[in-house]
């Protein structure tokens, strides 16, 4: 287990963030351990002849970056310095990354488990520079080509939604309610925050001291629990799995609404607010309702002027939500 112990300050300080980066990096994992991530299979279907068009020196090495036990090395996926980094501002922090490091990210990712590097992993580090450069175009390549077109919007959305619903839990209840809520593997009591992996016997245990250097919770749609780096001394980083995450294998179809709702509000809005049940951006509702954004806008004004709406920021995206009321008028719907 791994123990962040958090004084009044450190847990003042703790920050959600949405990270590119990593969801590009654990994104890999499809690839290598599919059965993990069934909601993400009828996606990364689709994205197939992309990431072999990729070319196989890319993918070779794209593959080789998830160890079998799937751990992927730390480097790769730098703590998040604002809550919402853009990929290229992030990927500049990777290409950063003192090549010293490496070898020893390398090592206690791959060798505990695997007793080996992978061979283009293992034939790099003649050159460490080189090899981090190789990785980090190969990354690149991958973003631009297999996720940054159609799957992010959808997965941006999904985390976006997540962090909202995770910072009111923290609003209205504190760090109690929020840590309760946010993964099994997660203990919260008395400032100190653990994570136990009871399969995972051969992980790191250990004292993060986050010591005024703020702990970040980045959601993922890439892990079946909550996870730090493998290092304990590196900066106080939680992983954890987004809620929601399931959403991605619907369809866009949105889901019918009761007659009684349709008399009342209209079919169009009636529609939305079933649809937000769960937090999405105007981007995300025309996506899945076949109209413009500027037809959803008009229609969550209204809602909004009868309070079956709230909203939130989170980054450059604004999130829509039912309120309390708009829960009463959906409940018997469907």
């Amino acid at each position: 287990m791994v123990r962040f112990r958090l004084g009044l300050a450190d847990l003042a300080s703790t920050a959600f963030a949405c990270s590119a980066l990593q969801e590009a990096v654990l994104s890999i994992r499809m690839w290598t351990h599919p059965g993990y991530y069934a909601e993400q299979i009828p996606w990364f279907r689709r994205l197939r002849d992309d990431f072999e068009l990729l070319g196989p020196a890319d993918t070779g090495l794209l593959l080789s970056l998830v160890a079998s036990n799937r751990w992927i090395p730390d480097f790769l996926t730098p703590r998040p310095g604002s809550p919402s980094p853009s990929f290229p501002d992030e990927l500049a922090v990777l290409r950063a990354t003192p090549p010293e490091l490496i070898r020893a990210d390398l090592g206690r990712t791959y060798l505990p488990h695997d007793r080996v590097l992978p061979a283009p992993l293992r034939e790099g580090l003649d050159d460490p520079a080189r090899l981090l450069a190789r990785i980090a175009d190969a990354i690149e390549a991958y973003w631009e080509r297999c996720l940054a077109p159609a799957w992010w919007p959808r997965a941006r959305s999904v985390l976006d939604a997540d962090i909202v619903y995770r910072a009111r839990r923290l609003a209205q209840g504190g760090a109690d309610a929020l840590f309760a809520d946010i993964d099994p593997r997660l203990r919260w009591q008395q400032g100190t925050l653990t994570i136990a992996w009871d399969h995972w016997p051969d992980l790191p245990s250990g004292e993060v001291p986050v010591d005024g250097k703020g702990l970040v919770l980045v959601p993922t749609l890439f892990a079946q629990g909550a996870i730090t780096a493998i290092e304990p001394g590196a900066a106080p980083l939680i992983i954890y799995p987004a809620r929601g995450r399931a959403t991605m294998a619907e369809t866009v179809s949105p889901p019918p609404t009761d007659a009684a709702l349709e008399r009342l509000l209209g079919r169009a809005r009636a529609r939305l607010l079933v649809l937000l049940g769960e937090p999405a951006s105007t981007t995300e509702l025309a996506r899945r309702l076949g109209v413009t954004p500027a037809a959803v806008s008009q229609h969550l004004g209204v809602l909004l002027q009868a309070r079956l709406l709230h909203r939130a920021r989170h980054g450059r995206s604004v999130l829509y939500a039912r309120t309390a009321l708009g829960d009463d008028l959906c409940r018997g719907n469907g």
